[in-house]
């Protein structure tokens, strides 16, 4: 084997390696049993028996090459593209539980490959296979991905876009969808020019993978379920409308809003409920945050002040209604009201 030779046959058999090793972690060691997980798995697998097919293929001599393996790989190549879809699907929609439709396209694929491997084997249908059956494999290889590219729409916008923010995640999905188009492509081009091609670009993109991952500060959220930022959005109307009148009457009864330094916590313990469950009520039934529920008390406390006390300062009413500084206190009362303290109690100096 020349030097040239040798240095293609370690990066290419590097890449299969690994590709194992990975495979099998996720498919049989990682003790958090997730769906995406496991489907990351198999499509490191198929890929890994593809690309591991192809190195056996090009430094083996045609006379010595065992025509089984051959038809392995080829086989695992039938199962790239549904397994891509359903990995890229159940991550962006939190799969818990393998629904049975998608059992069926494997199990449908996988009767294809089977059928035609008992009738048709590789050994005795070589033609067969080279002038059809691999063409329809990368058929249906093509199909998946193109339907994977449909999935991912929504975060290609999101990557495109300067108003919306993407995760860690999906730039990882989009990473594996956009990898597996290159080896495609490389399979397309090795099957008329260069054979050689999609084993060093496996290699190429699994490594850039790995480094993705390990330069990444948020990779834990590419292979495990972070908690989400709340358990389900809205809450009922009959105890959101409870909480709205607890929240309303504490609010007035005890001024908590006057206190600088009052907390989430502190409110939450009074009525009754949760910190995570009050910021939810806040955030997803009326749309504001702890913030501006408080200031919006303190504004109408401003303007009582403004309307009533006229002997006092603008600072001293901006401190007594709960702000924490002036500037604070001009600026949310601008905002919330379209005009500043001053103007507000001019209003009322006339009459």
């Amino acid at each position: 084997m020349s030097l040239d030779n040798a240095v293609l046959f370690f990066i290419c058999s590097l890449g299969v390696f690994n590709g194992f090793l990975v495979s099998i972690y996720f498919l049989l060691i990682e003790r958090v049993r997730r769906i995406p997980n496991f489907l990351f798995g198999l499509l490191v697998f198929f890929l890994t028996v593809r690309i591991g097919k192809s190195v056996y293929t090009i430094f083996t001599p045609r006379e010595e090459r065992n025509l089984l393996i051959i038809q392995i790989g080829l086989s695992a190549c039938f199962l790239i593209g549904v397994s891509l879809f359903f990995y890229l699907k159940s991550s962006v929609t939190k799969t818990k539980m393998i629904p049975l439709k998608w059992k069926l396209h494997f199990l449908l694929l996988f009767l294809i490959i089977t059928i035609v491997s008992v009738i048709k084997p590789y050994s005795t249908g070589g033609l067969f296979w080279n002038t059809y059956f691999v063409k329809f494999i990368y058929l249906v290889w093509g199909v998946y991905i193109t339907l994977s590219g449909f999935l991912l729409k929504d975060i290609f916008r999101k990557l495109f876009s300067k108003q919306e923010n993407y995760t860690t995640s999906e730039v990882w999905l989009v990473g594996v969808f956009s990898s597996n188009i290159l080896i495609y492509l490389a399979y397309i081009v090795g099957y008329f020019y260069f054979y050689f091609v999609g084993t060093v670009t496996f290699s190429i993109v699994f490594y850039g993978l790995v480094l993705f991952f390990l330069s990444e500060k948020n990779r834990e959220s590419i292979f495990r379920d972070l908690p989400e930022k709340y358990s389900a959005k809205k809450i009922e109307s009959d105890e959101a409308a409870l909480l709205k009148l607890q929240l309303d009457v504490l609010m007035k009864e005890q001024e908590l809003y006057r206190n600088t330094a009052v907390k989430l916590s502190d409110v939450s313990a009074k009525v009754g409920v949760s910190s995570h469950r009050l910021s939810q009520f806040l955030n997803d039934n009326l749309g504001k945050s702890f913030a501006m529920f408080l200031n919006e008390y303190r504004i109408e406390e401003a303007k009582k002040l403004l309307r009533t006390n006229h002997k006092i300062t603008l600072e001293s009413i901006g401190f007594e209604a709960g702000f924490s500084s002036k500037s604070n206190f001009y600026a949310t009362f601008k905002k919330m009201v379209d005009q500043t303290p001053a103007q507000y109690q001019k209003r009322f100096l006339k009459d």
